[in-house]
């Protein structure tokens, strides 16, 4: 019996208003990904350091667009975002976790910078 394989991209696209990157999978799932929760969750050693200790809670990108979205390999694809971040690569397993998990993930994410007396910016 062999394991099954993690759901792949079809379509990779950035809506016109930059604030929304879609990707499509081939078991039909089409997920739609906010540039702000891509940005504040980016995979980069910039935000998640190099231990759960270490990760950066990243506040203030309500507005930020992505203005790059370029393939690396066949595994992900590198986003550019409009404040300047550019160092996270998006596989495609990460993006489709980030959709599966969006509610639990984006509700810690408001809590924690509740917490801290945050703001989305």
């Amino acid at each position: 019996m062999s394991e099954p394989t993690a759901p792949w991209p079809t379509e990779v696209r950035l809506k016109k208003d930059r604030r929304t990157l879609v990707v499509a999978f081939d078991d039909g799932v089409v997920a739609d990904l906010a540039a702000e929760m891509l940005r504040v969750m980016s995979p980069s050693a910039e935000v998640q350091g190099h231990s759960p200790e270490q990760r950066v809670l990243v506040a203030g990108k309500r507005n930020v667009e992505i203005v790059g979205v370029d393939p690396v390999g066949n595994y992900a694809v590198r986003l550019t975002f409009s404040d300047g971040h550019a160092t996270g690569l998006f596989s495609w397993v990460y993006l489709r976790t980030l959709f599966d998990e969006h509610d639990v993930r984006w509700g810690q994410y408001m809590s924690e910078l509740e917490a801290k007396g945050f703001s989305r910016g």
